[in-house]
């Protein structure tokens, strides 16, 4: 049993469906389905892939490289600042 409905209710119910719709008109909304879900799986297949290509672009790119060597020769402009004003205060 299905939850309380039992297979005879099942196609009754169908058979009912089946007089007030016809089987053509069924026909056609099972494909009109089925197309849907195909189109909808072709799109996330598509999303997917995309989103594999741009990880593997973003994998290709070189990274920034980073020299320590060149951090001692930097400059504190506030540092000179404050310098300057001490000793114009000394003055």
């Amino acid at each position: 049993m299905l939850g309380g409905i039992s297979i005879w209710q099942l196609l009754i119910v169908l058979g009912i469906i089946i007089l007030i719709f016809g089987t053509k008109k069924l026909r056609n909304v099972g494909t009109d389905l089925g197309g849907a879900v195909k189109g909808f799986k072709k799109a996330i297949h598509d999303e997917e892939k995309e989103g594999e290509n741009k990880k593997d672009a973003d994998a290709d790119k070189p990274q920034a490289k980073v020299s320590h060597e060149e951090a001692g020769n930097t400059y504190d402009v506030q540092a000179e600042e404050k310098k300057a004003e001490q000793s114009d205060e000394r003055k």
